[in-house]
């Protein structure tokens, strides 16, 4: 058995030293997002992963920081596995008792059976309508912005965006939207955000009951009465005689919420942080959306990275980057530096729409937990910056975005902007 690498090591980058970093400590997360790449960079100079945090036993895990080896444990979830938990620190089994467990912390055949009750759903005329219904949504988002002249750009349009398609696409009556967006952002507003000392998770989970008291209401409703949108078709689905109850209902809509709101409205701010500090790549965009908005959606989520990362446990003995790993050991999959790694992207820092191949893993790194709703959010980002940059002119942000030191997400609060509309 290798020796762990010290918990504490020191990062160097184009500036030469950089000093001692610890990605369990709370304050590497508070670092200029730089000084955080510079420091992955140097992980990705080691022969072998790094573990940080306790040198035995729990708190400790080993940073799997290069593009092949992320893949590689995202690829194996026999040897990689979700359960019990996911994020850091791991979800209390109280807690999805009561809540039920989300997708993303189990493993098969749990897992595969709910995936494919909700595969299922994903018909090809649901998928048509949501897509549709993307490029309305987004025209009508620019129609208000350009009527309002708002000045914050997460709150106007790109919370905005995937809120009301996830919302439409769910079939969730106006009347309780309002109240669902605010227990969203009590639900997720804390995730991976270190803190000095402990604090008690009381409105998050408030968010959850209450969103589970929705979902729990309207699969009743759905029962009774089907109505062409996805909560009817997983609470009437019949795969190998399954449906989703109401407690898996309400766990799969809050996935669908704090994961596909939050990662995609992220990666729309970051996405026109991108775009004016780069005016050859949003003008080539411009010139023709159609020919460059995939490529550009791909580059905004490889280079943001909105979700930097998940763990997982070794479940048998393995060895990974030149590492053995024993059954019980945690890994972090860092998504945020195999989307920079040096051995898959050529100069991975610049931000290039027309970037081709992109293999980057800012969706998973493949394997059964490879995110359902990438089409769509592809489509999202796509449809809000056609609108906006055939619509505006000068469109830039105006000042730093406001940003969340989270260990979990590449997290937006706020981002100020301007634009004039074209005549």
């Amino acid at each position: 058995m290798n020796t762990p690498a010290p918990a504490r090591i020191r990062a160097s980058g184009p500036d030469g030293d950089r000093g001692p970093f610890d990605l369990a400590d709370p304050a590497f997360w508070r670092l200029p997002r730089p000084d955080r790449l510079a420091a992955f960079a140097g992980l990705r100079a080691l022969e072998t992963p790094v573990r940080f945090g306790a040198p035995e036993g729990p708190g400790g895990f080993y940073a799997l920081v290069r593009h092949a080896d992320v893949q590689h444990a995202s690829r194996t979830p026999r040897t990689f596995t979700s359960a019990p938990g996911v994020t850091t620190p791991e979800p209390a089994a109280w807690v999805k008792a009561l809540f039920g467990n989300s997708m993303v912390n189990m493993d098969d055949p749990d897992h595969a059976d709910l995936r494919r009750i909700v595969a299922r759903a994903f018909t090809p005329r649901l998928l048509a309508a949501a897509e549709e219904n993307i490029r309305a949504v987004a025209a009508r988002i620019v129609d208000e912005m350009l009527r309002d002249r708002p000045a914050d750009f997460v709150a106007a349009v790109a919370s905005r965006m995937p809120f009301e398609i996830i919302c439409d696409l769910m079939g969730i009556p106006e009347a309780h939207r309002r109240e669902i967006a605010r227990r969203i952002d009590e639900a997720s507003q804390n995730v991976g955000v270190g803190r000095r000392r402990l604090r008690m998770p009381g409105r998050g989970l408030r968010g959850l009951a209450h969103l589970q008291r929705v979902m729990g209401q309207l699969a009743r409703e759905r029962r009774r009465e089907p109505a062409g949108d996805l909560i009817s078709a997983l609470v009437t689905a019949d795969v190998d005689g399954r449906a989703l109850n109401a407690r898996e209902l309400g766990a799969f809509f809050s996935l669908l919420l704090v994961a596909g709101v939050e990662t995609t409205r992220n990666a729309l701010a970051h996405g026109l942080v991108l775009l004016g500090g780069h005016p050859e790549q949003r003008e080539l965009l411009a010139s023709d959306v159609e020919r460059y908005g995939d490529g550009a959606a791909e580059e905004i989520v490889r280079h943001s990275t909105p979700i930097i990362q998940f763990r997982r446990t070794v479940a048998a003995e393995c060895s990974v980057g030149g590492r053995d790993l024993r059954p019980g050991d945690k890994v972090v999959l860092f998504y945020a530096s195999a989307n920079r790694d040096e051995a898959v992207f050529a100069s991975p820092d610049v931000f290039d729409i027309t970037r081709s191949p992109n293999p980057h893993l800012g969706y998973g790194g493949g394997g059964p937990h490879y995110c359902l709703g990438a089409h769509l959010a592809r489509q999202e980002m796509k449809a809000v910056f056609g609108e906006l940059l055939t619509r505006t002119e000068g469109l830039r942000a105006t000042g730093p975005a406001e940003l969340v030191g989270s260990n979990f997400d590449n997290r937006v609060r706020a981002l100020p902007f301007a634009f004039t509309a074209r005549r």
